[in-house]
């Protein structure tokens, strides 16, 4: 027999089985990374290290290689259910839809949604509203023989401002804003007692609201009466509060309640009365938020119902705005001619509008294009789809400010946040109403979308308090605290500091 018979036994079984295991193990860390990819589709191996384990369960579809048994085939299932799935369970039907609500409910409830919110709606109506003022207000400019970006140069001009009160407004302390609100409430009544004095204040369309700062710049104090009034009651009602005192009617109701008519007194004097109306939603508004009794509210709002019925037919102007709800028709003497022609301008949009700067009313068809009727010239150009992300972008603002109000614990962020959110949401549908046919002619602007500084710059700043009062949450400051700077900074560990720290280290330590 030759020598090689004699020999050893052939290393053949010892390197199958080294390949085994080999192939045991990388079949344990495949299936682990399963495991972590699909929790509960593929239980997790356990073995102990350096033993030999069969590896997991074969997975439908999945079919390693190996040297000593070859291709392990899986099963295909027949059918087209598994042709589609491969073997997988089919999800719940619905699920999909489930899942997409779950991440937004989630997406929705983390401490700085609202804070992002606040602020991408508002800069979004803004510039928005920059684009459409011009797109309407070029006819306008040309007919009065003034250059054709004059209207948006002004607007433009009282963007910049209103942004610089918005990022002044989010930086302050809530003490610095309650320290405000008597100061601004005293200088608003005294602008606002100016206008009714002759050779100072100046009418603009029949109201008494204006005063004039030379060149091209004039003032509508009322307008800052608005958020004099939030401020002021929000500190009020927030300091009787600490003091146990809003159980009493009378506590409740003074000096909030002449405060406000003392406002509206003012207001009236000049005939402008849909700010009137702007300010007693914004007193209601504090007065729901204060948990007012229903009887007390009733009879507020029942006294302020019988007051406005009693201007209104005071009025002859009033009465005819009152009298053009749901007209299709200019009627005699073109009385209706404004609301008329709003609808006009929102039928002919369609569903995408003619295009930005198309629009027809405008060439002097539409009183008021750029300011109170901006919305019709909106529809026109942009179509339905244009004017419902106008209103989407109110709605997210307003819930928005209704999410700040109800988590604060502090009683003046809870009434100043309410008051600016009552205040925008208030205006916003008594302006879009009225250009829908809904409400009269109350001749308020859109918050920041119409034309006009005077409304603009106190809105931009009741923005910036809710930005302020949204990133005053403590779970929104949690989360700005644990933010890490892009460039180096004091939260965690920086480049710098580790630079400094190896520098610091003796010559011998690696």
């Amino acid at each position: 027999m030759p020598a090689d018979d004699t020999a050893a036994p052939a290393p053949a079984p010892v390197r199958a089985r080294a390949a085994a295991d080999a192939l045991a193990v990388r079949l344990a860390a495949t299936g682990r990374r399963l495991a972590d990819l699909v929790p509960g589709a593929v239980p997790r191996p356990q073995a102990a290290a350096g033993a030999w384990a069969p590896g997991p369960p074969p997975v439908p579809g999945f079919a390693p290689r190996t040297r000593t048994t070859g291709p392990r085939k899986a099963a295909v299932p027949r059918g087209r259910a598994g042709a589609r799935s491969r073997g997988a369970p089919r999800p719940p039907r619905g699920a999909g839809v489930r899942g997409l609500y779950e991440r937004a409910r989630r997406a929705w409830d983390r401490p700085l949604t609202a804070y992002y919110v606040i602020l991408g709606a508002s800069m979004l109506i803004t510039v928005l509203g920059l684009v459409m003022v011009y797109s309407a207000s070029i006819i306008k400019a040309l007919e009065l023989s003034l250059p054709a970006t004059y209207f948006f140069r002004k607007q433009f001009v009282a963007a910049a401002i209103g942004t610089a009160l918005l990022l002044l407004a989010s930086r302050m302390p809530v003490r610095l804003h309650r320290a405000l609100a008597y100061p601004l409430l005293v200088a608003t009544v005294f602008l606002m007692v100016l206008v009714q004095v002759p050779g100072i204040g100046h009418a603009v369309n029949g109201n008494q609201n204006w005063l004039y700062l030379g060149g091209p710049f004039q003032l509508q104090p009322s307008e800052f009466g608005k958020l004099a009034l939030i401020l002021w009651g929000a500190d009020l009602l927030a300091r009787k509060q600490d003091k146990r005192l809003l159980t009493q009617w009378k506590h409740l109701l003074v000096p909030l309640v002449p405060g406000a008519l003392l406002l509206l007194g003012l207001i009236m004097l000049g005939g402008d009365m849909g700010t009137a109306i702007i300010l007693t939603a914004i007193l209601f508004g504090l007065l729901w938020l204060t948990g007012a009794p229903t009887r007390l509210f009733a009879g507020v709002l029942g006294v302020a119902a019988v007051i406005g019925v009693v201007l209104v037919r005071g009025n002859d102007n009033r009465m005819a705005r009152v009298a053009c709800l749901g007209a299709t028709d200019p009627g005699p003497g073109d009385a209706c001619w404004q609301a008329v022609h709003g609808i006009y301008a929102l039928a002919s949009g369609g569903w995408f509008g003619s295009g930005l700067g198309a629009s027809v009313e405008k060439w002097g068809q539409l009183p008021e294009p750029h300011t109170d009727f901006i919305f019709a010239i909106t529809g026109e150009e942009l179509g339905l789809a244009g004017t419902l992300s106008v209103l989407a972008l109110f709605a997210a603002l307003g819930y928005a400010g209704i999410r700040v109000a109800g988590r604060t614990e502090d009683p003046f962020v809870r009434y100043a946040a309410g008051g600016v959110t009552t205040w925008i949401t208030a205006q916003a549908v008594v302006n879009i109403g009225a250009v829908l046919g809904l409400l009269p002619i109350a001749g308020v602007p859109l918050p920041l979308f119409s034309y006009g500084g005077s409304a603009l710059l106190p809105t931009m700043f009741a923005i910036g308090l809710l930005i302020a009062f949204a990133r005053d949450e403590p779970a929104a400051k949690a989360a700005l605290a644990g933010r890490e700077p892009r460039f180096g900074g004091r939260a965690g560990v920086s480049w710098m500091s580790m630079r400094r720290r190896v520098k610091k280290r003796p010559s011998g330590e690696r």
